[in-house]
């Protein structure tokens, strides 16, 4: 008799095996010890697309489809999957098998991922969940000596699979509803067009900008004191003739002493947050590098939306904290404190992340520089969280000159805290400490007068960090202040959805900046409110945590989305012409053999006049609209791959690919 575990994926699985003793390989699994261990591979099961339920439903799209909700909703399996599907169908059947052990990754789609298989497999065995949050020895075998009953997960399941329908249901009848409205293939989603929405909405901001030009008026008295804003450019001059060379009085002077508790550990999108700004890295890079070092058990699990470790962890997170300062040579922590981020009720699934005890003393070297940064980054979040409190003394004082108001402020570095930690790697925040002399009430200075002239600065363009927050805190103004808020997504599909903006061509990355394309702008032009909505999105994530609770039931949730689905296809199942997304779409240029318009078509930029000049990639590289806008201006443009900047010129080429010939305007510089 054998017990069967079930991962889900083979590294995952192996070192599952490694623990358990089944040490014999097999087609698909391994064996031994009283254990068969195998796996799912991913997404080995999931829900049939609309084409594969109906004729109707695969026919060309009409409004007379919509709205497509399934009566019963049907899975299959991954044709890149079927021999590993076979391989788990036969060991679920197997009389030897007595019990089966769900070890996928402990959360919302790690369970549907095993319920999908053992649903469609039609097994009716015991299941027992393994639930942990690092691949660590230790972590395992205390796992396995905690196991629960796969019903205690019942509602975690309900509400990943809400999700899937959700998605399944506002995204493939809104693409479809949309897409003959206008007479194009157009993308919506429930998560990615309210995202996408955000991204124009800035970006119209920033187009759309006026900038204001204003003054002040500087005082040199030793150290600089500026008036209010003025924007008068003649009133300013006058208060420079009138102020220059006359005295100035200290009238007020405030001082307080102020304090920046040690940052919290990371979440995933906290983590992701901080390595864009330092690194640069995209959200997705920052999750893979992550997952890659939960799978070398360097740290613990990646895909969590804590932020504070339970009370059973706080001995080892502080005996992690030496080796951290020895190994990574941060610095040392003097009594180190870990009280603000222990905190039971603020951990449901999983804890916040951190290294493990062989990620503290392993060599970096062998990693990859993506690798060794990131783990470097959790290592020392846990080290700054520890540490004291950052502290400054900061100065506010009110001068007067010629009855105008003036003030200069200073900042004075009282103890550095956790801040000396946090400067250790990648790009340190930029000082702001600026001392004053000391000063006293009525103390005089003669001034030196001179004119500043200033413009107001536009909103700036979403970076991965700054986005990534954006879609955490959407829609959190109205809900209650006390509320758990779960904005746009979840951390674990945050990445995923800004990436699949990129595929769609609805998005850009310009260096750290995320910009909207004109595909992406005509998009949002189009859609209704309730469908680019940030706050029935956030409200609907706020619902499918409290599935997972037990608070909501499945059905509720889905009634509502049903309804919600239905609604848009009689409001919206009619032809607009008014808008176009075909040739009449915004060119970026003119086709530098024909000067017809080049616009964006689904595989790349081409000629409108179709004279056979396109741009899909260069030497495998797709260019962003920035680039080809350069090209067809005239001017050199370059990309990064594997380390390696290549230099883009304009130029007509002829390439030759399967027998076919076609031309692009662009060519590698040799």
């Amino acid at each position: 008799m054998s017990i069967l575990v079930i991962g889900e994926k083979p590294s995952v699985s192996r070192e599952l095996a490694k623990v358990l003793g089944a040490k014999l390989k097999k087609n698909g699994y391994m064996e031994g010890n009283g254990y068969i261990v195998s796996w799912c591979f991913g997404h080995l099961v999931g829900l049939k697309f609309p084409d594969e339920y109906s004729e109707n439903w695969a026919a060309k799209w009409s409004f007379a489809q919509l709205p497509m909700i399934p009566n019963e909703w049907k899975f299959k399996i991954s044709e890149a999957s079927k021999d590993q599907f076979k391989a788990l169908k036969e060991l679920m059947t197997n009389s030897d098998v007595t019990e089966i052990i769900c070890a996928t990754d402990a959360d919302r789609e790690g369970e549907c991922i095993f319920r999908y298989v053992y649903n469609l497999v039609k097994c009716k065995k015991p299941v027992k969940r393994l639930w942990i949050s690092s691949l660590e020895e230790s972590a395992i075998r205390n796992g396995f000596n905690k196991l629960k009953n796969s019903t205690e997960y019942d509602n975690l399941y309900q509400a990943g699979f809400c999700r899937a329908k959700a998605d399944w249901l506002v995204g493939m009848n809104g693409s479809r509803l949309f897409s003959v409205r206008y007479n194009a293939h157009l993308n919506t989603g429930r998560v990615q067009t309210p995202t996408l929405a955000m991204i124009v909405k800035r970006d119209d901001e920033i187009a759309n900008f006026v900038k204001q030009k204003y003054f002040t008026v500087d005082l040199d008295i030793g150290f600089k004191a500026s008036s209010a804003r003025i924007d008068d450019e003649r009133e300013a001059d006058n208060l420079v003739s009138s102020c220059n060379n006359k005295t100035v009085t200290v009238t007020e002077i405030n001082k307080e002493v102020k304090s920046v508790s040690a940052p919290k550990l990371f979440d995933l999108t906290s983590l992701q947050r901080e390595a864009n700004k330092k690194f640069g890295y995209t959200a997705q890079q920052t999750l893979d590098y992550m997952q890659s070092l939960y799978e070398k058990k360097l740290v613990t699990y990646p895909r969590t939306d804590s932020q504070y470790l339970s009370d059973d962890m706080e001995q080892i997170a502080y005996s992690l904290i030496p080796s951290i300062s020895e190994h990574f040579e941060f610095g040392r922590v003097e009594n180190p404190n870990l009280k603000a981020v222990i905190n039971n009720s603020k951990v449901t699934g999983h804890h916040a992340i951190i290294p493990t005890e062989i990620g503290v003393k392993c060599d970096i070297s062998l990693l990859s520089t993506g690798e060794q940064n990131i783990l470097k980054l959790v290592a020392l979040r846990l080290l700054c969280a520890s540490a004291s409190a950052y502290k400054y003394g900061s100065v506010k004082v009110k001068l007067l000159c010629e009855n105008t108001e003036f003030t200069a402020t200073g900042r004075t570095v009282l103890e550095s805290g956790w801040k000396a930690l946090d400067s250790k790697i990648g790009e340190a925040e930029k000082s702001k400490e600026k001392s004053l002399p000391n000063l006293e009430n009525s103390m005089t200075f003669t001034a030196k007068a001179s004119k500043s002239e200033h413009f107001t600065i536009p909103p700036k363009a979403y970076t991965e960090d700054t986005l990534l927050s954006a879609m955490e805190h959407a829609g959190a103004e109205d809900f209650d202040e006390n509320a758990e808020k779960t904005g746009l997504g979840t951390p674990a599909t945050r990445a995923n959805t800004i990436e699949n903006l990129v595929k769609h061509g609805y998005i850009e990355r310009d260096g750290k900046k995320i910009i909207s394309t004109g595909k992406g702008r005509n998009l949002i032009k189009v859609m209704p409110d309730e469908v680019k909505s940030a706050q029935l999105t956030a409200d609907w994530e706020n619902k499918l945590l409290e599935v997972e609770r037990g608070n909501l039931s499945a059905d509720s949730f889905m009634n509502e989305i049903n309804n919600f689905v239905t609604g848009l296809v009689s409001k919206y199942g009619s032809v607009d012409n008014s808008v176009s997304f075909g040739e009449n779409q915004a060119s970026i240029g003119n086709c530098p053999k024909c000067n017809k318009p080049i616009i964006k078509g689904k595989y790349g930029w081409y000629c409108s006049a179709r004279c056979g000049m396109n741009l899909t990639k260069v030497f495998g590289v797709e260019l962003s609209e920035g680039q080809v806008k350069s090209l067809l201006s005239g001017k050199e443009t370059s990309y990064i791959k594997n380390g390696r900047k290549t230099i883009v010129v304009p130029k007509i080429a002829e390439n030759t690919f399967n027998g076919k010939t076609y031309f692009n305007w662009a060519t590698r510089k040799e």
